[in-house]
């Protein structure tokens, strides 16, 4: 069995970016489910996958969008329109981007290049290592990356424009 010590580590390390990730599918209590879920899931292994962050990353997708899938179908079948989607960013005092302009802008994003960018930058992945979550090639995963980068920039700089300009 994996080391209860090294499991609460790896917990640490990854359960805030796991959860936005998760978000990406599910309001905020479900992708904290799914998360719970796969650590569950890890700790109940004789050993650790060799590259336990590009695992969890990869277990919480599959997880996520199975249960988006299960929510929408469970939507649809009691004819319930969904309510509003939680803030991703909540805002404070001091903040210097606009959480509710950035929502926007990362939701305006193709599916693919807000996954990437979410990965890359609260995930803290290489590449390489979303790559491998996202299931395509390193190339495609940077191509995503840089067009989503550079959409955000157009659209929050956009956003951020005064009057006088």
């Amino acid at each position: 069995m994996i080391d209860a010590a090294q499991l609460a580590q790896w917990f640490e390390a990854h359960c805030a970016p796991l959860t936005l990730y998760a978000r990406q599918w599910l309001d905020r209590s479900a992708a904290e489910d799914v998360v719970q879920e796969v650590y569950v899931r890890l700790a109940s292994q004789r050993t650790a996958p060799p590259n336990v962050k590009a695992w969890l990353f990869t277990a919480v997708r599959n997880e996520a969008i199975s249960q988006g899938r299960s929510a929408h179908r469970r939507r649809k079948r009691e004819r319930n329109v969904p309510g509003a989607r939680e803030e991703w960013f909540e805002p404070a005092a001091a903040d210097l981007l606009d959480g509710a302009a950035a929502r926007e802008a990362m939701q305006s994003l193709p599916a693919a290049q807000r996954e990437v960018i979410v990965l890359r930058i609260w995930g803290q992945m290489t590449l390489k290592e979303a790559a491998t979550v996202m299931g395509c090639p390193v190339s495609t995963v940077y191509d995503q990356y840089r067009a989503g980068l550079k959409a955000l920039r157009e659209r929050m700089s956009a956003s951020c424009k005064t009057n006088k300009e």
